[in-house]
């Protein structure tokens, strides 16, 4: 189990920054500073692998890629590889993400840099980028080369491609890796800079006390260099289509269910090999942040299996998952892990007992606890147990006031006033009070809540099918009298950092 600790939800393309998204540069750190100068412990991101259509951080092109539109320009021009008069014409909104200019954006200026590193790159520096790609070689070139293929196809997917390509002839590969050598490095070199500002933030981040929560869906998108790679680990057709799905089935929030898309993993195959590859990914995500949270846990059970040709989730099957022996496979070669298992919605009794087994804690939100059919107990303030995280929100709720003004019930309403004993007044402040105290040892918040905005600032709404992953904070957030506020709950509720020195003289 985690000690107890507080902090912020708010995924890095979140941050402010004058390029139209935020990135690893001087607002990270900065956030970092505004983390540990009021005594919040953990920062938690959304995935962070690079984002294709709907720019969903759940569908990556790559599950162990960084993404590219988070290095930041500024950090590079620091180095050398792009020039003032790159980044003078930047000019975008401060507080919303708008793709469609964002992304041409950064990839000109990133492929601008890559021909700057190799003609003003010294011999050492480029020794040490070869050097890290060799390292990496066992998922980099596969992704590399898979992207320069999409790009050079106009970003169609890989199962639209030449049928040697699709079915990974080896002659082919050979003769595209030589077509697309320099588009491979730039790809390559991109992946560096990600890793290279990651690890530096990351150890930043580290030093002033703070630990980074990651995210990792258990699904990978079928459009991505992961099933291009290994497909033998997925349930496709001989063309590369998947043949079943992912999703979950209809229930009182979609009468149609969840119709996600993704490939399900042949288990059999992969337990062949004691899950190689899962552990890999599991390795790659904990090099990256300090502990990560599985989405989509209770599929490890059993998951929801959809022939991909049916149009919603209604016609399915619960198929059962590797279970006790996949986290046997694990726990064996990786030891006891810092993982947080994503167990919401239904939940059975196998879930819950698989999760427990290994001690793995869950996650409690407080927007689930009350009222009419949606409320469940285990959501409750009094009937949340130790090892568990607790949440006002996360990135696909509402905010906590955009919640109370559009989404609760009357009968809502009415179980939270009587749970108070008092009408609900501000919010957010009622359900970050509620989490700091309880006994659950991580308390989170979306940084959303601790500036008390509306539903305008909600990061996902889940079906909806533009303007997700938008929301910027803005320079002056980080001045907010929220972070004082949160600081004295954190403190009063005994989630603040203790000083080492403090440590020593309560234990004498």
């Amino acid at each position: 189990m985690f000690g107890r600790a507080s902090g912020i939800l708010l995924h890095p393309t979140s941050l402010p920054g004058r390029y139209g998204i935020g990135d690893l540069g001087s607002w990270a750190y900065r956030f970092a500073d505004l983390l540990q100068q009021h005594d919040q412990r953990l920062w938690q991101v959304l995935p962070l692998g690079p984002t294709s259509y709907g720019d969903s951080p759940y569908q990556a092109l790559g599950a162990f890629a960084g993404n590219p539109l988070l290095v930041s320009l500024d950090r590079l021009a620091e180095s050398g590889w792009l020039d003032e008069d790159d980044l003078s014409d930047a000019v975008f909104p401060d507080d919303v993400v708008e793709y469609g200019n964002v992304i041409p954006y950064h990839f000109d200026r990133l492929y601008r840099a890559f021909e700057k590193f190799m003609t003003r790159a010294d011999a050492t520096v480029k020794a040490e980028f070869n050097a890290w790609c060799a390292t990496n070689r066992d998922w980099l070139d596969d992704f590399a080369l898979f992207m320069a293929l999409k790009n050079a196809h106009g970003g169609r997917p890989w199962v639209e491609w030449e049928p040697e390509l699709v079915r990974r002839d080896p002659a082919a590969l050979a003769a595209a890796n030589g077509e697309h050598a320099e588009a491979i490095a730039s790809l390559k070199f991109i992946q560096w800079q990600f890793f290279t500002q990651w690890g530096a933030l990351k150890h930043y981040a580290n030093e002033r006390g703070i630990l980074l929560v990651g995210d990792a869906p258990i699904f990978v998108a079928h459009d991505s260099s992961d099933v291009w790679a290994n497909p033998e680990l997925f349930f496709l057709d001989e063309k590369g289509y998947p043949t079943v799905i992912a999703g979950v089935p209809p229930d009182y929030f979609s009468a149609t269910g969840q119709r996600w898309g993704n490939p399900l993993y042949r288990w059999d195959v992969m337990a062949q090999d004691d899950y190689a590859w899962w552990i890999k990914r599991l390795r790659q995500t904990l090099a990256t942040v300090d502990m990560v949270r599985i989405d989509h846990f209770r599929g490890f059970e059993a998951y929801w299996e959809i022939p991909a040709s049916e149009p919603t989730a209604v016609v399915g099957q619960w198929v059962k998952g590797p279970g006790f022996d996949f986290f046997n496979a694990v726990k064996r070669q990786m030891g006891d892990l810092p993982i947080i298992a994503e167990d919401l919605g239904v939940i059975t009794p196998e879930v819950e007992a698989l999760r427990t087994g290994f001690g793995l804690p869950g996650m409690r939100i407080l927007q689930f606890a009350w009222g009419d059919v949606s409320g469940e107990a285990r959501f409750l303030p009094h009937n949340h147990e130790p090892n568990t995280i607790v949440y006002s929100g996360t990135h696909d709720n509402n905010t906590s006031v955009g919640w109370l003004n559009e989404e609760a019930t009357p009968a809502m309403k009415h179980h939270l006033n009587v749970y108070l004993d008092r009408e609900a007044d501000d919010i957010q402040w009622e359900f970050i009070k509620m989490g700091e105290a309880s006994v659950a040892c991580l308390f989170l918040a979306p940084l959303q809540d601790v500036l008390g905005l509306d539903s305008w600032a909600r990061m996902n709404l889940p079906g909806r099918e533009g303007g997700n992953w938008q929301w910027r904070a803005v320079p002056q957030d980080f001045e907010t009298p929220g972070m004082s506020r949160l600081q004295h709950f954190t403190q009063i509720y005994g989630r603040a950092h203790v000083p080492k020195e403090d440590e020593a003289n309560a234990g004498s």
